[in-house]
């Protein structure tokens, strides 16, 4: 069975099989054509779109894992083996943006001076990690990763299911991922029980905040990445459903970024202290503020949405719209380009 062109599965999207060939031809294509640019480490921006891209053919592959027979040098785990590689020269770009545009120029001359040197040290490691980048875009690993999927989408392979309709069964591909989202430990996360009801701890100061983060913000970063992976999974079938469905795209991308928010700023703080090897809030007290405060407003903003997500009547009106896509029969139904 050969694959069908991009121009008639975007008119025309009958199966199961059809969206998750259209769905992963998207996204290797996306990845591939920012390779070169990459590789000359001209624009960062080229970085970020490919990692952007591998991310999303990653969620496609774990999204439509049901239907899919891919070979294994096309896995889920070796796309994120490369997509973690991108990821740290990424994140050492956010951190130098991060540094020299935001925060730089807000600091006193002597915390400037220092940040002088941590801005050189997270220079070098960037020049190792850009190696890493390019060995890895140029090891015979990748190349198998890519020529295999060329391959599959020559001839896709499909499990016995490949032929039900998408609209019949998106809500069985999208509940599981959505359930592990309201799952996630991290929604309980500065609460208490209060008449046996979840209440949201509304009398945080920030110091209250830096001590709760400090000890267990890794349980937010968990929950952000699943968010990502809900995020992205949605975001293949937007066209399968209306605004409502939207509202709840935006809402977890609200998520994940308040969080990516705490997350980034935690991972700079930490940085720095070990940079600086003793107290940020001594060697560097203005920016250690700055940190702070940008932290505590994340959190204010995760709270609004923590709140929102524990209503159970927001996740019954979520899961209501994942049941119900809003094309019952793609497959007379042609989509405008």
């Amino acid at each position: 069975m050969n694959v069908k062109t991009s121009a008639k599965v975007k008119t025309q999207v009958k199966t199961l099989g059809d969206a998750a060939s259209e769905a992963i031809e998207k996204y290797f294509r996306k990845t591939v054509e920012h390779e070169a640019e990459v590789l000359k480490d001209k624009d960062a921006e080229e970085l970020h779109q490919m990692r952007v891209g591998l991310r999303r053919l990653r969620s496609a592959v774990t999204g439509f894992d049901p239907v899919l027979d891919l070979p294994k040098q096309a896995s889920e785990g070796k796309i994120g083996k490369v997509g973690r590689i991108l990821g740290t020269l990424r994140d050492l770009d956010v951190m130098l943006e991060s540094l020299q545009n935001r925060y730089y120029p807000n600091l006193p001359a002597h915390e400037q001076k220092v940040l002088d040197k941590a801005l050189l040290n997270l220079l070098k490691q960037r020049h190792q990690a850009l190696k890493g980048v390019r060995a890895i875009l140029d090891h015979k690993t990748y190349e198998s990763l890519k020529q295999s999927i060329e391959d599959w989408l020559e001839k896709p392979q499909y499990r016995a299911i490949e032929h039900l309709p998408i609209a019949e069964v998106l809500p069985d591909l999208l509940l599981p991922q959505v359930s592990e989202f309201f799952l996630h430990p991290a929604w309980l996360l500065g609460t208490e029980y209060e008449d046996g009801k979840v209440k949201v701890a509304d009398d945080l100061n920030a110091e209250a905040v830096e001590e709760k983060l400090a000890a267990e913000g890794t349980i937010l970063h968990d929950l952000r990445k699943q968010a990502k992976r809900v995020r992205y999974l949605m975001n293949l079938f937007g066209e399968f459903y209306g605004e409502s469905y939207e509202v709840y795209v935006e809402d977890v991308k609200a998520v994940q970024e308040c969080l990516g928010d705490i997350q980034d700023s935690e991972v700079l703080g930490e940085f720095l202290t070990d940079f600086v090897d003793r107290d940020l809030k001594k060697e560097l007290p203005k920016l250690a503020d700055i940190l702070a405060k940008n932290r505590y407003a994340a959190w204010q903003k995760w709270q609004f949405l923590q709140r929102r997500y524990l209503n159970s009547e927001i996740r019954k009106g979520l899961r209501s719209v994942l049941i119900h896509p809003v094309v019952k029969d793609p497959a007379k139904v042609d989509s405008p380009q």
